[in-house]
């Protein structure tokens, strides 16, 4: 039934010690408190024999005794279990973080961020419900309920038979409350994740939300989802509301048997009153358990419903790894070659490469040019590897990529993407993301190359400045040229322009091309761009049009043919003319 949280048994048994050790405490926890209604029934069955006030004091000191070893114990299991299931939380936690990591792009395109994060949080928050509480709990509950029984059927088995009757009610009861709330539990989850995706992208988008005075639009929006999740949320609590006073009734129909039936004993002198008394302070020492049964019952149901959609992210498979690696490749001169190949997304989705072919030499500057949605970087990507072919091969110096180490290939590539990311940290750790350690003097050179450093001097803590959310503080420009600083300093082999430079002013983009042509001196430079004033001093251009590459050559050569380039370079002219003479 709880197939899901079987998965947790690996983590349960790296804490299997503190485990053991909280089942201890909770058995000599249990057994002190079973010895309570024992005294209770001695003392009582005594003083009706005999009316001494030593048995009362002797009753008092004994139940402080107990009531004492008993608490210190449960001190002693929260110490162990419910620790436990902070680390345990810590440890999924970091799992997910780890894998989640290592996934492909593919995976964060088909999946939204508002979705991930909440199977970052509250999923595993419920599932650390499970192995904390619930299980605590549970086995606190069916060492208290073996003890109790046990201790009731050596005072009366008849009368323990009789106190017992409801509880094939109760499983029935159990059985059908728990199959409907997975189901709403799922519901609530997808949800939540729902709210958490709505949220998210509020909040980055809000630029635009207040520029179209969406601001009512999104609260409409945003009350609609929560609406909903507050309708699954009352069916689930509907439901919880009904199964508590089933227990509550079941619970007094025991003690209503046990007082009928016992006083008929008492009656006929087959019973003491003091064995009816143990056996009330017994019911009512079951009242707790019967009654967390429930509650534990509404956590597990929740962690299975979230352990079921945290498994889906762990059997999200890595595509791109270092299974075929070979490792004695641990450098990389930038020859690159691409092979027969094409490419597409999916299966069922349409091929955004066919079947191209082209080399490139170390040191040259290659640029890809086309239209908007021609297949450029995918193209790019393929390089790093954020994507694997889906036929033919990449190679670098004559290698397959594949069979080059992730971490040497990756880290030889410095790749500027069309969306500029910054991390809501210091300019200068944005600019060194890519090393492990500090370093002023490079910081102060790839920013001279960029023509950042000029805009740094007008920040109130220069390279200190701490950077807004996704870099928000910064224009579209400076972002374009802290990233593009960020990738000259790893040093690459090979640098890959991504359209980079569509915030950059031409004066300043001249300036950053001029100097990155020394920097990038016996290195692979690859640019995509729609400026041809971008492309036109490369050693090569290829123009890419329906994933092909159909025409190639230098910027004079292409001019002359009069195709797609020459258009565009017409258009590109004719616009700049425009501009002047406005």
């Amino acid at each position: 039934m709880f197939r899901n949280l079987a998965h947790l048994k690996k983590y349960f048994i790296r804490y299997k010690t503190k485990l053991v050790l909280g089942i201890i405490f909770i058995l000599g926890s249990n057994l002190a408190n079973v010895y309570i209604p024992i005294n209770v029934m001695q003392s009582i069955d005594s003083f009706s024999k005999q009316l001494d006030i030593q048995v009362i004091v002797n009753l008092v000191i004994l139940l402080l005794i107990a009531a004492t070893i008993s608490n210190v114990f449960r001190f002693f299991i929260r110490q162990t279990i419910i620790v436990v299931s902070r680390e345990i939380e810590f440890d999924l936690r970091q799992d997910f973080w780890t894998h989640i990591q290592k996934l492909p792009l593919r995976f964060f395109q088909n999946n939204s961020t508002g979705n991930i994060m909440s199977h970052a949080t509250n999923d595993i928050a419920a599932v650390r419900m499970y192995v904390g509480p619930a299980v605590m709990y549970t086995i606190d509950n069916g060492i208290k309920f073996i003890l109790t029984f046990a201790v009731m059927i050596s005072l009366s088995p008849i009368l323990t038979l009789y106190a017992l009757l409801p509880l094939p009610l109760l499983s029935f009861v159990v059985y059908f409350v728990m199959k409907k709330m997975h189901v709403k539990y799922t519901r609530i989850q997808e949800k939540i994740s729902d709210l958490t995706t709505k949220a998210q992208e509020s909040f980055s988008g809000i630029r635009v939300i207040k520029s179209y005075e969406r601001e009512d639009h999104e609260i409409k929006e945003y009350t609609k989802e929560s609406a909903e999740y507050l309708n699954r949320k009352m069916d689930q609590v509907k439901l919880q509301a009904m199964f508590m006073p089933v227990f509550f009734m079941i619970a007094g129909l025991s003690a209503i048997i046990v007082v009928l039936t016992g006083g008929n004993m008492v009656i006929n002198k087959t019973l003491s009153i003091g064995v009816i008394v143990a056996f009330m302070l017994f019911l009512v020492d079951l009242i707790w358990p019967m009654i967390s049964f429930g509650w534990v019952a509404n956590m597990i149901q929740q962690a299975d419903a979230s352990m079921k959609r945290l498994l889906k992210i762990f059997n999200e498979p890595y595509e791109i790894s270092n299974e075929d690696t070979d490792y004695s490749m641990q450098e990389i001169k930038g020859d690159i070659e691409f092979k027969n190949v094409s490419f597409r997304y999916s299966e069922n989705l349409p091929w955004i490469l066919k079947n191209l072919n082209f080399k490139i030499k170390h040191g040259q500057t290659i640029a890809f040019v086309g239209h908007t949605g021609v297949g450029k970087t995918s193209l790019i990507n393929l390089l790093p590897r954020l994507y694997d072919v889906t036929e033919g091969q990449v190679k670098i110096d004559g290698h397959d990529v594949r069979k080059i180490p992730l971490e040497v290939l990756r880290k030889n590539i410095g790749l500027v993407p069309q969306e500029a990311f910054l991390f809501s940290d210091t300019l200068e750790k944005n600019i060194l993301y890519g090393l492990e350690t500090e370093n002023q003097s490079l910081v102060d050179k790839v920013s001279g190359i960029s023509q950042l450093s000029k805009d740094v001097d007008s920040f109130p803590l220069g390279y200190q400045t701490i950077l807004g959310e996704r870099g928000i503080t910064l224009s579209g420009g400076q972002k374009q040229r802290s990233t593009l600083a960020r990738a000259l300093a790893v040093d690459p082999k090979i640098l890959i322009l991504d359209d980079s430079f569509s915030a950059v002013d031409t004066n300043t983009e001249e300036e950053i091309l001029k100097k990155l042509k020394d920097f990038m001196n016996d290195r692979t430079s690859i640019i995509i761009s729609h400026r041809i004033s971008t492309v036109k001093d490369s050693d090569k251009i290829f123009v890419i049009d329906q994933g092909e590459i159909v025409e190639e050559g230098n910027h004079e050569e292409l001019v002359a043919k009069g195709g797609i380039y020459s258009d565009l370079n017409t258009k590109q002219l004719l616009e700049k003319e425009l501009l002047e003479m406005n």
